[in-house]
């Protein structure tokens, strides 16, 4: 099977919009979280990790802004970036080569909530007629698509919050097969809006340490009481290693292996014993022909939440045993919050930009100790250390669950 590589990555996150921005910053620890002030006298949880200073008009037709939700906008400035980044001329390719896939937990929740509420104050007459293109999930791979004429496999993953990590493991499998030479794959998810809090309040999923935002995030933390919403997009530009050899492109990292399992167990709740998570690590390394203790880093799924925190650090006790009280393992989520659908490709394009300047970002907020909870979470700074293989984790509601493992390419070059 083909070898497949990383030549670019684009990262819109709370903060930073571009690869740069967003790297200083999560290596200082900066929190992008704050009080969102129109949810103070509704909701239980006033706070959020967004995306104040994203001006769309940079990255798409001015035309094209009424006509797609926040979520395709994230998405087509991340895949935007990821093109440049990996110096990527599409005009001048074969673009039935070139595919997309780009994941969403939710989709164009912005979109329903403001069509719902026309609906009722003003009437059917009164709803966009763009009101179904903008809310589906795959508009963000079909926007991508379209602007730059692309032909190739065109999809999306819809798993929660491993969209994002589905989306560029299936992009991986594709690329193996021979079935295009480029993919462009992420994920992408805007919704911090009332309808979206609504229901994760109603679940009590979501913290409430108002008084405090920057430190509501606060994952693998004895005291931590729920997720903090972020959102965002992260892309990558996946090529066969022939395709980037061919063109001379800069090469991040090679992704080696891909692994999907289920709980089968709750709809939001993990497994106890965390068999889904184990065997999701599992078989990604198996894929990838690694062994456990060959992994330098663990980019987390890491949420806050009080059951995925324990339950994913027994999953990777299970897996890597002795080895995973060595292995640093953090969660960028403590810094960013949870983009819920986008989670994974940020957190890729995080782990890359870990890779390729031997920095292990933080978990920050990490305070107090919970005894369930007992690895080197890389508490609260940055660490030096060189990473040859690194995996990164992303679990959903319904169970579903994604890690995909890369290593440094012997052809690494280029950067942000």
């Amino acid at each position: 099977m083909n070898k497949i590589v990383v030549t670019g990555i684009g990262a819109v996150t709370p903060i930073g919009i571009g690869n740069k921005e967003y790297w200083e910053n999560l290596k200082r620890g900066t929190s992008g979280v704050s009080v969102i002030n129109k949810f103070k006298d509704i909701f239980p949880t006033h706070i959020a990790a967004v995306i104040e200073d994203f001006e769309p008009t940079d990255y798409m037709e001015k035309r094209d802004i009424k006509k797609t939700d926040r979520f395709t906008q994230l998405a087509q400035a991340a895949a935007q970036i990821a093109i440049e980044d990996a110096a990527l001329n599409i005009q001048k390719m074969d673009k039935e080569k070139i595919g997309v896939i780009i994941g969403s937990g939710i989709g164009g929740i912005d979109t329903i909530e403001a069509q719902i509420k026309i609906l009722i104050e003003k009437g059917p007459k009164r709803v966009s007629p763009f009101f179904i293109p903008m809310l589906i999930a795959n508009m963000a791979s079909g926007y991508i698509s379209i602007v730059h004429g692309i032909q190739g496999p065109i999809s999306t993953t819809v798993t929660a919050c491993a969209s994002g990590t589905h989306a560029i493991g299936e992009a991986f499998r594709l690329l193996q097969r021979g079935d295009a030479d480029v993919m462009i794959a992420g994920g992408a998810e805007a919704a911090v809006n009332s309808v979206a809090f609504a229901g994760f309040c109603a679940a009590r999923a979501m913290s409430t340490s108002n008084d405090q935002p920057q430190k509501a995030s606060r994952p693998f933390d004895l005291k931590r009481d729920g997720f903090v919403m972020g959102e965002g997009a992260g892309v990558l530009i996946l090529e066969t290693l022939e395709h980037a050899l061919g063109r001379k492109a800069p090469i991040y990292a090679e992704i080696v292996g891909y692994g999907m399992s289920g709980d089968g167990y709750h709809i939001t709740t993990p497994d106890p014993e965390g068999q889904g998570a184990y065997l999701c690590m599992q078989r990604a390394l198996k894929d990838a022909g690694i062994l456990p203790e060959s992994v330098d880093y663990i980019n987390s799924h890491g949420t806050s939440t009080e059951y995925n925190d324990k339950i994913e650090t027994l999953a990777i006790k299970r897996v890597f045993k002795e080895h995973a009280y060595k292995v640093p393992v953090s969660s960028t989520k403590s810094m960013i919050g949870h983009l819920l659908g986008a989670a994974g490709g940020v957190e890729m394009v995080a782990t890359l930009l870990s890779m390729r300047y031997s920095i292990i970002p933080p978990t920050i907020n990490y305070e107090f100790e919970d005894p369930d909870c007992d690895l080197n979470y890389v508490p609260n700074k940055a660490c030096n250390q060189a990473i040859n293989v690194a995996i990164s984790n992303s679990f959903g509601f319904g169970g579903t669950n994604a890690c995909l493992v890369v290593k440094k390419s012997d052809f690494d070059g280029g950067g942000v």
